[in-house]
């Protein structure tokens, strides 16, 4: 685990006036990274880092003579149009280059350095992003039980999740072509259901259209194949985390899952943060982990003192919706949820150690889905399928509207954060998706 240092000092200020807004997601002590150009402009992709209202242009950073050694060497390749050799170089390099942007971002930087570092900045509203970084495989998983019970006792009040959920974090692999960043457009899609005491399916347009709550875990330095990853050492390899929209069609997929999981349902939309922030900015941020003494308890290649000290963190999250008649009359979008990422019953840790247990080989630049993220209380649902009881309880939007399930127009918005007393807050930004009507 991460050791607090100078980069998380609440005190800490920047000569970038909007980093020390309280509201701010991108204060001094967060600096994620994105990859971004600005709008509408043959410039190359390139990587960046978020200060209060501004990106700082790595590649203009490398360019310079403020940067030298492994922290240069980090900058030349966060400058380029994927992050993935900037994961590979690992965790020493990572905070080379995090500890030399804190030092030129800091109120108390030479006067020059400030005047040569503002011509290295863009502001955020004119600038557009891509996907951070090639991705070559996505796996989901399944890991919050109060999601999995929910969605269970949906169709049995008395039932439990399987088994196997206790005793590991299960997962599926997922379709990297429909990965998106956030401004995600994309249309309804169509598929094979059947209805209830049906004797053939139909194929129509998805009629029960849900969104997930979940947050995208970046691998960093990969691992051979054949070598797992002990849980100890599972967070070098974790690069930083980012807000993750699972769109999906649950009456397709209520149709296809058996015998071999999620298809179809699946595979047309991934909504994604542009902005990933490191695990070394979430150090104030971490609890510890636990499993109730009723519960099973994890078997050895997935149990660690560190993990229960501080596998658990306390990342908020919240999700709005904006219909097309809210944004058309500007009344803004209707929050539907809020909870926190601490009650998750496995850890990022524990996925990645789990992943690779059997010798699979990840590499720099895999994503990760936590699975969907809902918590214990009322109104920490992270889909709208528990939320409305699947389409029997619709929720009431702020402008008179209701939702048992998405319909076309309707835009989806995932926020994150991380906030405590003695410390800054930092946030993720946003995740924003929009459905559009069926083709076909």
């Amino acid at each position: 685990m991460i050791e607090l240092n100078h980069t998380h000092d609440v005190d800490a200020r920047s000569w970038v006036d909007t980093a020390n807004v309280a509201a701010s997601d991108f204060p001094i002590q967060n600096l994620p990274y994105a990859v971004f150009r600005r709008i509408g402009s043959p410039e190359p992709f390139r990587g960046g880092v978020a200060i209060g209202d501004q990106v700082l242009d790595l590649a203009a950073l490398a360019a310079g003579s403020h940067a030298d050694g492994l922290a240069l060497d980090a900058a030349r390749v966060a400058a380029l149009p994927a992050l993935n050799d900037f994961f590979a170089l690992g965790p020493a390099a990572w905070q080379a280059l995090r500890h030399l942007v804190f030092s030129l971002l800091r109120c108390d930087a030479p006067a020059s350095t400030v005047d040569d570092l503002r011509k290295c900045l863009v502001p955020q509203s004119e600038v557009e992003y891509t996907v951070p970084a090639r991705i070559g495989d996505y796996t989901d998983f399944y890991t919050s039980i109060d999601h999995a019970l929910n969605i269970t006792r949906l169709f049995n009040p008395e039932g439990d999740v399987t088994p196997n959920f206790r005793w590991i974090p299960t997962a599926y692999h997922g379709r990297v072509s429909t990965i998106g960043v956030s401004g995600q457009r994309f249309h309804r899609p169509m598929g094979q259901t059947l209805a209830p005491g049906a004797k053939a399916p139909t194929y129509h347009a998805c009629a029960r259209l849900d969104y997930e709550l979940e947050l995208g875990v970046w691998i960093g330095e990969g691992n051979a194949a054949g070598e797992p990853i002990p849980l100890e050492r599972a967070e070098e390899h974790i690069f930083g985390i980012c807000l993750l929209n699972d769109w999906s069609a649950r009456d397709i997929q209520f149709w296809e899952m058996a015998p071999l999981g999620p298809f179809l349902a699946k595979n047309f939309a991934t909504t994604i943060s542009p902005w990933i922030v490191t695990m070394e900015a979430l150090a104030p941020y971490r609890q510890a982990w636990t499993r109730p003494s009723s519960e099973p308890q994890p078997l050895d290649y997935l149990e660690s003192k560190s993990n229960r000290e501080s596998g658990a963190i306390d990342i908020r999250l919240e999700v709005w919706l904006e219909s097309e008649k809210a944004r058309e009359g500007k009344s803004g979008p209707s929050r539907l949820s809020r909870t926190s990422f601490k009650h998750q019953y496995w850890s990022v840790a524990q996925m990645v150690a789990h992943h690779t247990m059997g010798g699979c080989q990840l590499n720099p630049g895999d994503l990760f889905g936590s699975g969907t993220i809902s918590g214990p209380g009322e109104g920490e649902a992270g889909a709208i399928i528990e939320l409305t009881r699947a389409g029997q309880s619709p929720v009431a939007l702020a402008n008179g509207e209701q939702r048992g399930f998405l319909e076309d127009g309707d835009a989806v918005l995932l926020r994150g954060w991380c906030e405590k007393p003695g410390h800054a807050r930092i946030g993720f930004g946003e995740s924003r998706g929009t459905v559009l009507p069926a083709k076909g």
